[in-house]
């Protein structure tokens, strides 16, 4: 049985037909972009996600919540930071930039980027 997807109406280009885009479109910009971000150093995930990562699978929506209502997208996300990095400044980085990436790749208007931070990644600390 195929998964139920949510899609959302971008565009009605007059007589030719429509833009849809599915929600996991949106899911798998956000995260990306906040892993773009130096001093991100992961997003966090349930056990499901931390095993297929395990496995080699690069999971995009891990950490990542998006939320559509009449065009206008709230993104919730988990983080983990890397050791030594300011908290504040790379969270505001990593609003900016999904904010941003989200809005020139879809269309659609983003007004809340909501960041959790669940840990701080000491790996990169351990390398030095």
């Amino acid at each position: 049985m195929a998964e139920k997807r949510t899609t959302y109406k971008l565009q009605d280009v007059g007589g030719i037909g429509e833009v849809k885009i599915a929600d996991e479109v949106v899911t798998v910009i956000a995260g990306l972009a906040a892993t773009e971000v130096e001093g991100v150093a992961s997003m966090e995930g349930n056990i499901t996600n931390e095993l297929v990562s395990k496995l080699g699978v690069k999971n995009l929506s891990k950490g990542v919540k998006v939320t559509v209502l009449e065009g206008v997208v709230t993104v919730d996300l988990t983080l983990n930071i890397e050791f030594g990095k300011n908290i504040l400044e790379v969270s505001k980085k990593v609003q900016d930039k999904v904010k941003s990436s989200i809005e020139n790749m879809t269309g659609l208007e983003v007004a809340d980027v909501n960041i959790r931070i669940a840990g701080v990644d000491m790996e990169s600390e351990k390398d030095k």
